[in-house]
């Protein structure tokens, strides 16, 4: 089983994934990319028992803007490290903090609030695919 290690922008936080994601691709919410400082998030998803903290656990800070997302931060650093989605039972560790992991995105989110059209041939989902509550609904590049 593949093991990939991540860490924060200060490395007093380090997280390990295990396995293959999910799932890979970009959101395009106002919330991701306000929280990410970003035009657009890069996520990508693994199940919880994936996601392990090897260190600095005590450092780690959270903020729920929803009850869909808990987003989580080094309280050192300040560095962006992942955000659960427990209603989903995933884990959004971001594609920057596992380096190694190769980023291979699968589609669009939210694609409805994109301030960064990106022509890709990516399927672009209005809000999220039905099966995590969303429309289902796809939009044009």
């Amino acid at each position: 089983m593949s093991a990939h290690k991540g860490k924060c922008f200060c490395g007093a936080v380090e997280l390990e994934v295990t396995g293959d994601p999910l799932g890979m691709g970009y959101c395009h919410c106002s919330s991701c990319r306000s929280w990410s400082a970003g035009p657009v998030n890069a996520f990508t998803l693994w199940g919880p028992e994936a996601v392990k903290i090897t260190k600095g656990a005590e450092n780690i800070q959270s903020f729920h803007k929803s009850a869909n997302s808990v987003r989580k931060w080094c309280r050192v650093c300040g560095g962006h490290l992942f955000t659960d989605h427990p209603q989903w039972k995933l884990v959004d560790v971001y594609a920057a903090t596992v380096p190694t992991v190769k980023f291979t995105p699968g589609v669009h989110v939210n694609y409805q609030e994109t301030v960064l059209p990106m022509k890709d041939g990516l399927p672009k989902q209005r809000d999220f695919p039905k099966e995590l509550g969303g429309s289902g609904e796809l939009m044009a590049e």
